[in-house]
């Protein structure tokens, strides 16, 4: 079964306000590439498929984990919800889950019962962290994309 454009489930891993006003994101947070700036042709686990990826070999895949590095300076992060953000990227890591221009997107705060506002996030939060902070962890095998959907083992 094909799923939508992204290779994991997009709720489970999108920042959540009232998570973070309690001081802990459980799990590891999705984020998003441009096509061109994801490499072509393959996957890794726990992506189960790939959009349309267009970048050189040199590039990560979908369903690649980033981690923050665990000496990232916390304290330099403008708020307590920037830095409960942060610590789950280092302890969960970050999963590359679709394509797009937002790396990092969040669910609304609409129905919930925290506001972005409340837990001291808005746009420019994690400015402070650059892709100089990040790891690769392990990579695992590529696999190829055939646009067939099946999913491997």
């Amino acid at each position: 079964m094909c799923g939508g454009p992204g290779t994991l489930a997009e709720s489970p891993g999108r920042k959540r306000a009232p998570p973070v006003f309690a001081g802990d994101i459980p799990h590891a947070i999705r984020f998003i590439l441009p096509n061109g700036r994801m490499r072509a042709g393959v996957y890794v686990h726990p992506a189960s498929h790939a959009g349309g990826p267009s970048g050189g070999s040199s590039l990560p895949p979908y369903g690649v984990r980033f981690r923050l590095r665990a000496d990232f300076p916390l304290a330099t992060l403008p708020s307590d919800g920037a830095r409960v953000i942060a610590r789950a990227m280092q302890r969960y890591g970050m999963l590359l889950s679709d394509g797009g221009n937002i790396a990092l997107t969040a669910a609304s705060d609409t129905y919930t019962t925290h506001s972005w506002a409340e837990v001291g996030i808005d746009p420019h939060s994690l400015f402070g962290i650059a892709v100089s902070d990040m790891e690769v962890v392990d990579l695992g095998p590529t696999i190829p994309l055939t646009y067939d959907c099946v999913r491997n083992p």
